[in-house]
């Protein structure tokens, strides 16, 4: 059973100022308008935000669609780039996990891994009971998840509105505000470098392999952040 007090505390999240709600709901309005544009009816564009829920595999589905990609090549594509989930699921899970809650919990729970929800959880945790921490995350997760399917049937219905450079502008809404939440997280030395040589390194790969450059940008940067943080103990 989920626990009703926590997981409304954890629901209710979404109010508080630092809440991603606004630049979630703006970012799955692109993504509602984007799926009745290659072809997708409400039904199949609610459904593809709730299982799939993050926003890059939500994009990627779609482009392998307007390209006439295989079921195959697209399941591989969405599993790839929600591969980088795993390590905030290894870094957020331990703190969550107490002898009380049923596995199948954690099971349920995982599928509401997504920078959003884990970023409100990792501010929060230290608020809430061991034992309670899973509902409060549920909690947490449902209501970013209800906000971007929310967000996606509006973005479907007003699609005709939207023009390319707008849909473009709402998707990247998301993304920035992560940076500026990652901004105001620079705490640490191993923070800060993650931070600065990723856009340093985004852009030198850039020029290198336009493809692949978030990915080894984002890789290197993150290996030389850990490593000088570990040599200076922080």
């Amino acid at each position: 059973m989920i626990n009703t007090k926590y997981f409304l505390k954890g629901f209710f999240c979404i109010k508080s100022a630092n809440s991603p709600a606004i630049a979630l709901f703006a970012s799955f309005v692109a993504i509602g308008a984007l799926f009745k544009n290659i072809g997708l009816n409400i039904q199949e564009s609610i459904f593809s935000t709730f299982l799939t829920y993050a926003l890059p595999g939500s994009l990627i589905m779609a482009e392998s669609l307007i390209v006439g990609a295989s079921l195959l090549n697209i399941f591989l594509a969405v599993w790839l780039v929600n591969a980088r989930l795993y390590p905030m699921t290894v870094s957020l899970f331990p703190l969550l996990t107490h002898k009380s809650q049923p596995k199948l919990k954690y099971y349920l729970a995982c599928h509401f891994i997504a920078v959003s929800a884990w970023l409100i959880m990792k501010e929060n945790y230290k608020s809430v009971e061991r034992r309670y921490r899973l509902d409060y995350w549920i909690g947490v997760g449902a209501a970013n998840l209800t906000v971007a399917v929310s967000a996606t049937a509006f973005g479907f219905f007003i699609s005709d509105y939207l023009n390319k450079d707008m849909m473009v502008g709402l998707a990247m809404v998301n993304p920035i505000y992560f940076i500026c939440v990652m901004v105001v997280a620079m705490k640490t030395i191993q923070m800060s470098l993650a931070v600065i040589l990723g856009a340093v390194f985004g852009v030198m790969f850039y020029f290198i392999s336009p493809e692949w450059s978030i990915l080894f940008g984002g890789f290197t940067a993150g290996t030389l952040a850990f490593y000088i943080g570990e040599l200076n103990g922080n």
